[in-house]
């Protein structure tokens, strides 16, 4: 076990690492092998839950074949940790710490036990708002338990790695690119929704919204926008902005969507961005005219100023501007 200037270094190695912007699967592999050196173990385990398969993902998967890789990403683990109370407490557990002995808990005793291992230190990952995030585990071949200043280095260790592998990091920097953000979440395959940390609450974010439904089905590429009607607001809209995350981001974010204020409307009514939403989705002026319950030559007269105000000579160029500048109010969020 390392003393006090060995256990500053290997602090400062990992959060230096935890900061690097690498893949996670890098930074996990980088940061094993910084905490190797220090808290030596034969086998390892870092993973990010994964809600919607009620299991783990795993970053790094070390010392054991690829059977036991696979039944560790697997339902048992999830059940055994939420037994032991780890999904409530930062605190690294050793296998001495264990309850009732390791062979009456499944993994130990389908998997671990006959992989050779029987000691190690194992801990919940959280994220500063108290997400659980994954599970880290280090195991030994040796019977000797773990020291306590091997489990408090760890868990003095904890909120550094947690955020090494907060998803919400890249959601932060995808909102924040979005000029004048004032409120953004994100999505996750399983239909969470998280808060982004540093942008505001709104009630137009949470779960259950029809302004997510719309975001969650238009987004197409990297990022979609449009306007939600909002009568407080400055100009009476929000602009809605939906980003797209990249497939290796953990933890199944699918999506981050951002609230800003709304730019230039071009003059356009109310009624005219309900049209140009319609005419976004390849709407007809019949089919327009019945669902806002107006005539057809309603819909004629604001189709026509509608290209007058976007400065187009048909209508699918005017859908067309409308939907890359998110001027237009989606079907699912009119009145």
């Amino acid at each position: 076990m390392p003393g006090p200037a060995e256990a500053a270094a290997v602090a400062t190695e990992v959060a230096r690492i935890a900061a690097t912007p690498d893949e996670p699967t890098q930074r996990a592999a980088a940061l094993l092998e910084a905490l190797q050196r220090f808290l030596p173990f034969d086998a390892a385990w870092l993973a990010l839950r994964d809600d919607k398969r009620a299991g783990h993902e795993s970053l790094v998967s070390s010392g054991w074949d690829h059977r036991t890789a696979t039944y560790l990403d697997g339902p048992v683990l999830v059940e055994e940790i939420e037994q032991l109370g780890m999904t409530r407490s930062p605190t690294p557990l050793r296998v001495a710490d264990f309850p009732v002995p390791a062979n009456e808990l499944r993994s130990w005793a389908e998997c671990l036990l006959p992989a050779g291992l029987q000691e190690g230190l194992g801990m919940c990952l959280f994220a500063p708002d108290g997400r659980h995030l994954g599970f880290l585990g280090l195991f030994t071949a040796s019977p000797a338990v773990p020291s306590d200043a091997a489990r408090d280095l760890l868990a003095a260790l904890g909120p550094t790695l947690g955020h090494a592998f907060d998803p919400l990091r890249s959601a932060v920097a995808a909102a924040w690119l979005v000029r004048s953000a004032t409120a953004a979440v994100a999505l996750t395959r399983a239909g969470r929704v998280l808060a982004v940390p540093g942008l505001d609450d709104h009630p137009a974010l949470r779960e259950g919204s029809p302004v997510l439904a719309v975001a969650r089905a238009l987004l197409e590429g990297p990022q979609t926008s449009f306007l939600l009607p909002a009568p407080l607001e400055p100009g009476g809209y929000l602009t809605v902005t939906v980003l797209d995350v990249p497939d290796d981001v953990p933890f199944h974010l699918t999506a981050v969507v951002v609230l800003s204020p709304c730019g230039d409307l071009h003059g356009l009514t109310r009624r005219e961005l309900e049209v140009l939403g319609l005419l976004v989705t390849g709407g007809h002026n019949n089919a327009i005219a019945h669902l806002l319950n107006v005539t057809q030559r309603t819909v004629a007269t604001h189709v026509e100023h509608i290209l007058l105000k976007l400065d187009a000579d048909s209508r699918a160029l005017a859908a067309l501007r409308a939907e890359r500048r998110g001027l237009y109010v989606p079907p699912g969020l009119v009145p």
